[in-house]
């Protein structure tokens, strides 16, 4: 049996009561960075935290594994690109809150569907579809997105507007993709059933800026029985009274 350390860790004597122990342990890995670190030792961590390093570097493995840390050549440990998007996502929520939230909840409430907010999330040279604000249906049936879950972004009625509106570079090139895409320009919207997966539908609209640059995507999304055309009209709605704001 490993013994008992002698000086109890940063995280026994800040734990959360009530709560569990090793992720206590492992936000105080997280907790050890300091103004000036760009990355830290094993024996960095170890004495910060007072944690022994074969502790260290088990929850190390994790955060490693949820790209909250950052394992570098040289050995040392930085920070990793989950921390930015989860920042990127709370500074915007931040600032925007206050303005798409009502807009989402009106639609949610007039159609009785989920609404959400998708912007584009960077990674290197591709992107994702970043589901930054989400009101549920009071259905019991409905999909089960989350604000910050990260989504297809080839697929879905938001990831077709966010394609459609998007830079012309990264468009289809296929017949079959070009017209489907010209199609959402035409009209200005997006509805389709079964195309992120068979259960769902969704009708999306875009969300411009006031510089007339694409912000966002505007989505109601719900059980395929449920689909009503009669949505397309609230939902460009939507994204109409946001653009400009965003």
């Amino acid at each position: 049996m490993p013994r008992k350390a002698q000086t109890e860790s940063v995280s026994d004597l800040n734990a959360a009561p009530g709560g569990a122990a090793a992720v206590d342990r492992a936000l105080s890995l997280l907790s050890t960075f300091q103004a000036g670190d760009e990355a830290l030792t094993l024996a960095q961590f170890a004495e910060r935290t007072q944690l022994y390093k074969s502790t260290v570097l088990r929850l190390l493995a994790s955060l490693e594994h949820a790209r909250l840390i950052r394992r570098q050549d040289d050995g040392r440990y930085a920070l990793g690109m989950e921390i930015a998007r989860l920042h990127g996502l709370y500074a915007a929520s931040q600032s925007l809150d206050g303005i798409v939230l009502p807009v989402l909840r009106a639609l949610a409430t007039a159609t009785g569907e989920s609404a959400a907010y998708h912007v584009r999330q960077d990674q290197g040279d591709s992107w994702v579809r970043l589901c930054q604000f989400r009101v549920d249906s009071s259905h019991v049936v409905r999909d089960h997105v989350r604000a910050g879950d990260l989504l297809p972004n080839d697929r879905g009625a938001g990831a077709r507007v966010l394609i459609a509106f998007g830079p012309e570079a990264e468009r289809p090139r296929g017949a079959k993709e070009r017209k489907l895409y010209e199609a959402i320009r035409a009209q200005g919207y997006c509805a389709l059933v079964g195309d992120r997966t068979a259960e769902l539908a969704g009708i999306s609209a875009p969300v411009f800026r006031a510089d007339g640059s694409l912000a966002a995507a505007v989505t109601l999304t719900m059980p395929t029985h449920r689909y009503d055309e009669r949505y397309v009209e609230p939902v460009r709605a939507a994204a109409k009274e946001l653009s400009g704001q965003v």
